[in-house]
This record gives structure tokens, sequence and C-alpha cells, in this order.
């Protein structure tokens, strides 16, 4: 006669604590002191630029980190000081006008590499990889030459227009969130798609009421990637740009190169500008977040 075994150990939190020891990779006394390393290491300068923006330039200037006297009216003389504001609205408008367009692009062409098979299907998804490995150094004349070659030829101003920016971040963003819709769109079931086709739907419906529900991680991580590429971007905007369509990172850099030499710079304002430039990417990853850890982590596991 054959016994069967049962284990005494009723399943529940011991199994738990348990397979946390196991997947745990550091003791947790070195765990907790390896995360708070790292919080001082992110955290302190974040907090010298927080310190630094309500300092007198003077303190600053001395290298104190704490501030002897709060000075809240350096967040109020930056928007006469540095042209701000038309910077701020130039980068939400066109990073902006990016992210969304860049974003419907890629998911209808992933969709199409990925569902259908045509002659040269593989050489556009090598295509997509190849153009990653290009500097955007290198592309800089060549564009510049072909925007003034284009107005030359068709009596429209191209260079210093918001549209210059559009277009310039739109080629380079393009490709990678192509790329990053094709992987999260093979981890899609076919099932799905083929019950919409006994039914009767078409492949615009199938695409609009299937794939775009269900690829939003996807479809946000490469909104983001684009919107990022034309916000922190200063090659391309410091070229393709007049006063009126800078963007925020150009009017930093103009605000920093007249700061440079003579007297005391204006470190605190200097400082505020830089924190008003970050709130509307922190704000941007802290509303998607949820969607970021879906999307970066598509096609991991095949």
């Amino acid at each position: 006669m054959t016994e069967v075994l049962t284990s005494p150990i009723a399943p529940g939190r011991p199994s738990t604590r348990r397979n946390d020891d196991v997947t745990r990779l550091l003791p947790k006394p070195l765990l907790v002191i390896v995360i708070a390393v790292l919080l001082i290491v992110v955290l302190t300068p974040v907090l010298y630029i927080l310190f630094a923006s309500i300092n007198s330039d003077v303190s600053v200037a001395q290298g104190a980190f704490f501030p002897a006297e709060l000075h809240l009216d350096n967040y109020v003389k930056i928007w006469s000081t540095v042209d701000l504001g038309t910077g701020l609205f130039n980068s939400v408008v066109v990073c902006g006008a990016v992210a969304l367009v860049c974003a419907l692009l890629a998911v209808s062409s992933a969709y199409v590499l990925v569902r259908y098979s045509f002659r040269g299907r593989l050489t556009v998804l090598r295509a997509l990889l190849g153009l990653q490995s290009i500097p955007g150094t290198l592309m800089l004349l060549p564009v510049f030459v072909l925007f003034s070659t284009a107005a030359t030829t068709l009596g429209i101003q191209i260079i210093g227009t918001r549209g210059a920016l559009f277009i310039t971040y739109l080629t380079f963003a393009l490709p990678f969130s192509t790329w990053v819709m094709v992987t999260y769109l093979r981890g899609l079931p076919r099932e799905l798609e083929e019950a919409a086709r006994i039914d009767g739907a078409s492949s615009w419906r199938i695409l609009t009421r299937i794939v775009i529900p269900l690829s939003w991680p996807g479809i946000v991580v490469s909104a983001i990637f684009a919107f990022l590429l034309g916000w922190n971007d200063v090659l391309f905007a410091s070229v393709m740009t007049s006063p009126e369509s800078r963007t925020a990172a150009i009017a930093l850099q103009v605000f920093g190169a007249t700061q440079e030499g003579g007297a005391i710079p204006l470190y605190g304002q200097m400082m505020a500008a830089s924190l008003i430039c970050a709130v509307p990417v922190v704000v941007l990853y802290l509303v998607f977040q949820r969607y970021l850890v879906g999307g970066l982590t598509a096609g991991g596991v095949k």
C-alpha cells in the first residue's frame, strides 16, 4: 500500500515568507543600507537645487547648502528675467503634438508589421533597429540643409518655426516608438482578433476597438519617450528655433549663458527655473507610472 504524505504546514503566511526569503537578493539589513545610500545619492542634488532656489545668490556662491533666509521671490522674478513662459508654452505644444502623433503612427505601423506578411517586412524591422544607432549630431547639418532647400523651393519659412521642431523630433522618435509597439503587440493573443473577424469586424475596427485599448502601456511608453526627446533637446532646438519659438531648454541655456562672468550670477533664479521646467516631466511620470511599468517590461518574457 502506498501512503500519501501530506505536509503539516498549511499554505499561507509561512509559505509567502519562505518565498520572499528565497527571492531576496540581499539580507534585509544590507538591503536597507543599499536603499538608503541610493536615496541619498539621488535626493541630495535635488534637495540642493530646491534649497538654492529659495536662497540668496551670495549664499549659494559661498557654498551654503541650507538657506539662511527664504527668498521665495526667485520664483516670481524668473518669469520676467527669463522668457520662461514662452519657452514652456512652445515645449508643451511641440512635444505634446509629437507624443500624440508618434504614438498613433507607432501603434498603427506596428500592427501592420506584426499582423501582416509582405515583401520588405523584415527589411523595415531591421531598419528600425539600424536607425537607433545613428547619432543625432550627425543628422543636424543634413536636416538643416534639407529644411533650407525645402524653404527655398516651396517659398515657405520652415526653420525658426514650431513645425520644424515637430518634424525633426517626430523623425527621430518614430523608429524607437514603433519598435516598442512591435514588441508589445507580439505579446497580444491573436485569438481576440480572429474572433472579431469571425463576427465581421474590419481591420480598422479591430485596431481601434481591440488592439489600441489593450496596448495602452506600450502606447504610453512610446508617447512619453517622444515627449522627453523633444523636452530635453538642446542641439536641434538651438538651430531650428527663433526667439519666438524657443523651447524651455533653450530659454534656460540662454539665461545661463548671460550669467557667465561679471557679478554674482542669479543662482537662485537659475535653480528656480530648472525646477519649474522639471515639473511637467515629474507629473507625467507620476500620472502614467502604472502604464510605464507594464509597457517597459512588455516583450521581456517570450
